[in-house]
């Protein structure tokens, strides 16, 4: 009755927090990233992409790929060297699981925390989730995506797919970017966040 009572005051935080989407935060998101990638100064984007560059190409805001994942620390996991698509081998601790819903299916995720971040004024509380669904290398990005997320202050976070971005890997050759890791493959479309950058 106990874990009955429990799973059903997660359903009803969960409720909560999703009334909370707010379409205006993701075309924020949308609009700064664009920025970004417009400023010569910031651009991952080759010289002669941005000199035609106007917009990066999203999915529409979608409330159902706004989720509040349950938030369960991993404490014990070691630093590891992240594979990238160079020879650099970031230091990552995989910090928590993400446990969600998803089309009535339940997805876990982990969450990992880069090591030389932690050091840094600002960053402290950052974590990195990195994935690949089934619209990787069709509709999104091959390489996968990303997603920033902060240290929750509960045991619940939201994981918002509509601000999912590609790795600068996806538009040069010059970037070296970490390989979402096997583990963290969705066994769905994720119809949220940037899409491929060509055709």
């Amino acid at each position: 009755m106990k874990k009955a009572f429990v799973f059903l005051l997660f359903l009803t935080t969960a409720a909560t927090f999703a009334q909370q989407f707010s379409e205006e935060a993701v075309l924020t998101f949308q609009k700064e990233l664009n920025a970004e990638y417009a400023d010569a100064t910031e651009s991952p984007l080759m010289p002669e992409d941005r000199k035609e560059f106007k917009s990066l190409d999203f999915f529409s805001p979608n409330q159902n790929f706004y989720v509040v994942a349950k938030f369960v620390r991993t404490p014990d996991e070691k630093p590891f060297e992240m594979p990238t698509t160079g020879s650099r081998r970031p230091m990552y601790v995989k910090y928590a699981e993400a446990i969600f819903s998803l089309d009535g299916k339940q997805f876990r995720l982990n969450i990992y925390q880069s090591v030389d971040l932690t050091k840094k004024a600002g960053f402290e509380d950052y974590l990195f989730m990195p994935f690949t669904d089934l619209t990787s290398g069709v509709e999104t990005y091959g390489g996968g995506r990303y997603i920033d997320l902060r240290i929750p202050k509960g045991d619940t976070i939201v994981i918002d797919f509509n601000q999912a971005y590609n790795p600068y890997c996806a538009y040069s050759h010059k970037y070296s970017c970490p390989i979402p890791p096997k583990e963290n493959d969705l066994q769905i479309e994720i119809k949220a966040g940037v899409k491929k950058f060509h055709d």
